[in-house]
């Protein structure tokens, strides 16, 4: 059965959504906590792998109750949202942009924003944007999750009802996309920077581990160090960690690292979502779902807040691609100063907060009230 909220779902959502918006403001002393400098994996894999796990619980929910043309209904209607949303919030992006472009007098944020497209061809930027095709920076993870969410309308009956026989198609095809070059058209470099072709797996695992999570299994009795797969996934990830790391020093890296290692290891590619990206995220989350087995720990106040992000990530994944340009002006006006870049970084992830209790709150008003009995 497919029911239940995870609340530690919710709070990692949160967490990626904050750690995008500071990996997105340029100099940002915050963006060096976050996921991206301890491991080859980031905020993207935890925001897709979880978008998947999310969809897949609440649709596989609704097929189970409704059908599955109910299902398929909602999810088209859910990416249509997505769509209009997308549209909307780049429009509100380039008026920012252009904004703030208008008071920094040091550098190009169009340029840096990839908005030259939109200056130089502005009526075939109009028609890529429609087709999903012009995606400046801070745009790329939406229109990905339309494509996914898309493709989730016709696998999904297969997806609980034969999960492994899916996870293993839609590994085939992530190994045979960097092979046989397969992507999607789009402007500037000519494909999408997130491949959707490949990061499908990683949303099709996140939906394997949905309904993995909601079937019963006897309790692992063993210590944790003593758990072999746990003990490989976790010597990974502190690897993953030290050669991450040790890209801050590229004198030390290139001493320690044998050549052999160096050419079997780069480049790392974030588009085709790497294999050992791949590997580093899934070693990671198996990491952290056996250390935090349970969901206490989400019950203090900066914890709920975060979950309370991960509810509605869509609204607060949008405010911190408004806020990113917004933030970087400042800190531009601002000389890059170190305290006026933590501020920032603090303020937008406190607006985060807040829009994302604002909206609860007017969810709460509009749940009707249970009449008092007589």
């Amino acid at each position: 059965m497919l029911n239940g909220r995870d609340p530690r779902i919710d709070f990692f959502r949160g967490l990626a959504l904050i750690f995008i918006f500071w990996d997105h403001v340029p100099h940002n002393p915050l963006g060096l906590i976050t996921l991206r400098n301890f491991g080859f994996s980031d905020a993207a894999e935890v925001f897709v792998f979880l978008a998947g796990f999310a969809s897949v619980l609440a649709y596989g929910k609704v097929m189970q109750r409704e059908g599955y043309w109910m299902a398929c209904l909602k999810i088209l209607r859910r990416t249509w949202v997505l769509y209009v949303v997308h549209i909307f919030l780049l429009a509100m992006l380039m008026g920012i942009v252009f904004f703030a472009n208008s008071h920094v007098e040091t550098r190009d944020l169009v340029a840096e924003m990839g908005l030259t497209h939109f200056v130089t061809h502005p009526q075939q930027a109009l028609t890529d944007e429609l087709l999903l095709r012009f995606k400046p920076n801070l745009m790329d993870p939406l229109p990905l999750y339309i494509v996914l969410l898309a493709g989730l309308s016709v696998v999904l009956p297969l997806m609980v009802r034969a999960t492994w026989a899916v996870v293993g198609v839609s590994l085939v095809v992530y190994l045979m996309a960097p092979w046989m070059g397969w992507n999607l058209r789009a402007i500037a470099d000519g494909v999408w920077y997130f491949n959707p072709v490949t990061w499908q797996l990683l949303f099709v695992l996140g939906g394997a581990a949905a309904i993995y999570s909601q079937r019963p299994r006897a309790p692992e009795t063993r210590p944790l160090l003593r758990q072999p797969l746990f003990v490989a996934a976790l010597v990974y990830v502190l690897v993953a960690g030290v050669i991450t790391l040790s890209w801050l020093w590229p004198e030390v890296h290139d001493a320690v690292m044998p050549a052999t290692v160096i050419n079997w290891l780069y480049p790392i590619s974030k588009t085709d979502l790497s294999p050992v990206r791949l590997l580093h995220f899934l070693a990671l989350a198996y990491v952290t779902a056996k250390l935090l087995p349970g969901s206490t720990w989400t019950q203090n106040w900066p914890a709920q807040q975060t979950c309370r992000m991960g509810r509605y990530s869509l609204e607060v994944f949008c405010l911190g691609v408004l806020l990113a340009p917004l933030a970087d002006m400042v800190n531009a006006l601002a000389g890059d100063a170190f305290s006026m870049q933590i501020f920032t970084a603090l303020v937008g992830a406190g607006l985060m907060a807040l829009l994302a209790a604002w909206l609860e709150f007017n969810k709460r008003l509009a749940q009707p009230k249970q009449a008092s009995p007589a």
